[in-house]
């Protein structure tokens, strides 16, 4: 009997150890993950209708009205960490998110129907140096802020017209700070704006104000000095 007890407290102590391990294991991945956040980035935000106009056969543009979310608001290209030339980083070759940021990422990716979310994942999500849910959570965050703000609200009102670059840069002035605007690049395509290229300084993650972010910002290089704000529809 003092024999079996004896076997059974080894095996509870081993079992001790071996979970200590693991916690330590565990915890030190996820500060060193933590530490190594890709802290240089570039978010890539586009005008859907625009997106739409050149590529109508795409499962998230058919059928789009001036009522959907897209049709009005900045949609997510990507969360890229830059330089540029950084991509396809080693990491997950898969990306599972849960149902609930998953039906959150479809409202602000139209083009994840596509599949977009997995390219954008592969190529520039493994260098940011967390899981597809954080880099996600993260994207999703910004994306919301700046549709929430008043470089939104221009291009909402202005459907039809054409923006300069001195316009958005003035609205994201007053939504983040003196400056920020310098911090945009103006993409456009066939005389539409198609994309918002904005660079971001400093460790991302929900709450974070986006105003500290461009104040160590690079300043956007090139771009054009004009575009159109197309409407939903062909």
């Amino acid at each position: 009997m003092k024999k079996k007890l004896s076997i059974l407290s080894l095996l509870l102590l081993l079992a001790g150890t071996l979970a200590a391990f693991q916690f330590s294991d565990f915890y030190h991945s996820k500060t060193q993950k933590s530490a190594h956040v890709s802290t240089n980035n570039l978010l890539a935000l586009s005008w859907q209708n625009a997106f739409c106009q050149t590529h109508q056969k795409r499962r998230e543009c058919r059928n789009v009205k001036p009522s959907h979310f897209s049709a009005s608001h900045f949609t997510l290209h990507g969360l890229w960490p830059q330089p540029r030339s950084k991509v396809n980083c080693k990491g997950p070759s898969k990306v599972y998110l849960p149902k609930k940021l998953y039906q959150e990422l479809l409202t602000v990716m139209p083009a994840a129907r596509s599949g977009l979310h997995k390219h954008e994942w592969k190529k520039h999500g493994t260098c940011y140096g967390t899981d597809p849910e954080r880099y996600f959570r993260d994207a999703i965050y910004l994306t919301k802020v700046i549709n929430n703000s008043p470089v939104r609200d221009l291009f909402a009102k202005n459907v039809g017209k054409t923006l300069r670059i001195e316009q958005v840069r003035f609205a994201f002035d007053r939504a983040f700070g003196k400056g920020s605007g310098r911090k945009v690049r103006l993409v456009c395509k066939n005389g539409l704006i198609t994309e918002l290229w904005i660079n971001l300084k400093g460790e991302i993650k929900e709450g974070v104000d986006i105003s500290k972010l461009r104040q160590k910002a690079p300043m956007a290089e090139g771009g054009r000095q004009k575009g159109k704000v197309d409407a939903a529809g062909f």
